[in-house]
């Protein structure tokens, strides 16, 4: 029989990028979304995987609403993707993020422990709720330190499967991601930003670009290989936690200046700094070794930053070459 895996959060970049990768591997895959009867699922169509999955509507921080859904699924897996996402926007709305990360981890691991499921459960922690910490690079065993909402939040709903796995003996796995990217993000994100409007640049519709600030440093990985990391987690003997990342640092400013290029632009020309665009608290510099996660899962990273910000450069210009053809 298929096994059947259950996406939380299946229309956005990760969920419909390991939707796909499950299918490919003869998953049956049921994916959540909060309105499931919208027509047009912008990911998954444009993935042409729509009507392989079946869609149900459910709210994460509503425990009855993920009860029903894992009641009718009965999932061999299910992967919680459907939070608040985004660093920024958790400055701007700290209890939605909060709530929804938090909530939606712990209605998903109580309803997989009242029912009684065998289901595999995976959470995608983050670099953000490790901080501005002394040593680098982070390691699986580095104290968590978080300066954003959503750090604080994703630190909480870590320890939360942490005590399930150990309370409860639900197979409940960690995984710590780093920056991954892909043409799938939302314009919000800084990386869609960038590529967007780079593109936009060089085809004469917009004439500069603004961000906060540029020497930010962050560990850009690829989020296809991200999602074969997280479906890696689940399949072996013992549950745990692992870092996704890809092991090499770079600033922000050295992501702008890739993607510039990839467009035969050069950034210094358009780019203009917004202090307005700065947050109230930054985490500066984090990057990951994946050494044991290599070790353990078999995962290694292949894309790095500068692959990525050419990647997203080129998928992002042929969508409107595309387009107009």
């Amino acid at each position: 029989m298929k096994k059947r895996a259950l996406i939380c959060g299946i229309t956005g970049q990760d969920g419909a990028l390991l939707a796909k990768f499950l299918i490919n591997k003869d998953y049956e895959v049921w994916g959540t979304s909060r309105d499931a009867e919208v027509p047009e699922h912008k990911n998954i169509s444009r993935l042409g995987i729509k009507d392989a999955v079946v869609l149900r509507s459910v709210i994460p921080s509503d425990f009855r609403s993920v009860l029903n859904v894992l009641a009718q699924s009965t999932p061999d897996e299910v992967y919680f993707l459907g939070s608040q996402s985004s660093v920024s926007l958790s400055f701007v709305l700290p209890a939605e993020t909060i709530e929804s990360i938090l909530n939606g981890v712990l209605n998903f691991l109580e309803a997989i422990r009242i029912l009684k499921l065998n289901s595999k459960f995976f959470h995608p922690s983050s670099s953000e709720c490790f901080g501005n910490v002394e040593q680098l690079p982070a390691t699986i065993h580095t104290p968590f330190n978080p300066v954003s909402p959503y750090g604080v939040a994703k630190a909480a709903a870590h320890f939360l499967v942490i005590n399930y796995r150990l309370a409860y003996n639900v197979f409940a796995c960690n995984g710590i991601l780093f920056n991954h990217e892909s043409v799938l993000r939302p314009s919000r994100f800084v990386t869609q930003k960038i590529v967007e409007r780079a593109y936009a640049i060089s085809v004469g519709k917009e004439t500069t670009l603004s961000l906060g600030r540029l020497d930010i440093i962050r560990d850009w990985g690829w989020a296809p290989e991200y999602v074969e990391g997280m479906w890696l987690s689940l399949q072996q003997p013992q549950a745990g936690d692992y870092i996704f990342a890809t092991g090499e640092p770079n600033s922000l400013e050295s992501f702008v200046d890739e993607v510039f290029k990839s467009f035969g632009l050069k950034w210094q020309d358009y780019v203009v700094q917004e202090k307005i665009l700065f947050r109230p608290s930054e985490l500066n510099v984090i990057y990951g070794d994946p050494t044991e996660t290599s070790k353990i899962l078999g995962w290694t990273p292949k894309f790095k930053m500068k692959e990525v910000a050419k990647q997203m450069a080129k998928e992002h210009a042929e969508k409107f070459t595309k387009t107009s053809s």
